[in-house]
């Protein structure tokens, strides 16, 4: 599946400089493609207003005017700001991942064609841990 923007990964650090700045929970789910318990993250029922980064590398992900409530039980988005996102089907051709066009670091995943009321039809199902919220009079 084509990128939903960038042109490739700018940020790159070995697992062990990724681990220097990472928290071990971060590293399993950024580095390792791992997924953290639904309705665990801390914002899954956040609505403040600013923009969600990349936990990994800062980079701005999404604009907290595309955040909904979709009842998945994390974070989701019906889009990325233009470029920050890239899409790439699984190995086993069932889901599509979203990562960081910046750093590649594994956010979650979109689905798409599920019927919500959203701009774009498609979800944006992200790990807490993945994100860095900065609130709009921070930014």
């Amino acid at each position: 599946m084509a990128s939903a923007g960038g042109s490739g990964t700018q940020v790159r650090k070995s697992d062990e400089e990724w681990r220097a700045i990472l928290s071990p929970e971060q590293f399993r789910i950024l580095r390792k493609k791992g997924t953290e318990y639904p309705n665990s993250g801390e914002y899954n029922k956040t609505y403040n207003d600013g923009v969600y980064n990349c936990a990994g590398c800062e980079a701005p992900l999404y604009k907290s005017t595309t955040k909904f409530d979709s009842g998945c039980g994390w974070p989701a988005f019906f889009e990325g700001i233009p470029g920050a996102i890239n899409e790439t089907r699984d190995a086993d051709g069932r889901r599509v991942e979203i990562t960081c066009a910046a750093c590649g670091g594994h956010l979650g995943h979109v689905f798409k064609g599920e019927g919500f009321p959203t701009p774009t039809d498609a979800r944006h199902c992200v790990n807490s841990v993945s994100l860095k919220f900065t609130p709009a009079n921070m930014a």
